[in-house]
């Protein structure tokens, strides 16, 4: 009985582990049978588990999920460094007081699309796009009551851009933990765009 068994385990262990070996006595299909066979099997479920895991979340993500990230991410860029401008060159306070806002909350922001990019195994872009570095370099070169007009009005419309891009993937996403951020999220934009149309009309 104990030869059957010990028969029936060697053969499904040679099987699982595809090797073509030949068991020259019952102490080697022990040995074949036992620790080396079990662990390899065991190890192969974990590591595909594993596998499975960090791949899930980056698999099923929808062309609407990559496309918002990665707008996500650049735009979030844009906005922190263009805050970072305001609050440095604005002259008046609502657009130093908004820039400031900016900074901290798209900073914020920012970091939490990252996590979810680290536990989703998806690479975000590190750099604004070329129309948003024109923006950036627009704006820099701008002074006085011509910079806070500029930079309030680029506020107003990229945080109705912004909305309308944060609700579609609330709404429309494939990925749970993007949809979240995306609703999350929205509140904070809605309150921006309330601010950004204060100082825009403090400008005018």
């Amino acid at each position: 009985m104990k030869n059957s068994i010990l028969t029936i385990l060697a053969v499904a262990a040679m099987v699982a582990c595809k090797k073509n070996e030949t068991t020259t006595s019952d102490q080697t299909a022990d040995s074949a049978m036992t620790a080396p066979a079990d662990t390899s099997m065991n190890m192969g479920d974990s590591a595909t588990t594993a596998m499975s895991d960090s791949n899930m979340s980056n698999s099923t993500l929808s062309d609407q999920d990559k496309k918002f990230a990665d707008a996500a991410a650049t735009g979030g860029m844009m906005e922190v460094m263009l805050g970072e401008l305001a609050s440095t060159n604005g002259s008046n306070a609502s657009v130093k007081s908004l820039g400031a806002m900016m900074v901290k909350d798209h900073g914020k922001a920012n970091d939490e699309l990252k996590k979810w990019a680290s536990a989703s195994g998806y690479t975000l872009p590190t750099a604004m796009n070329a129309e948003q570095q024109k923006q950036y370099d627009d704006l820099k070169a701008k002074k006085g009551a011509e910079f806070d007009r500029m930079y309030a009005g680029l506020m107003v419309k990229d945080h109705q851009k912004d909305i309308a891009e944060f609700k579609k993937q609330a709404a429309e996403g494939s990925d749970a933990s993007l949809k979240s951020f995306a609703s999350t999220t929205l509140p904070t934009l809605e309150h921006h765009l309330m601010e950004a149309e204060k100082a825009n009309n403090a400008v005018k």
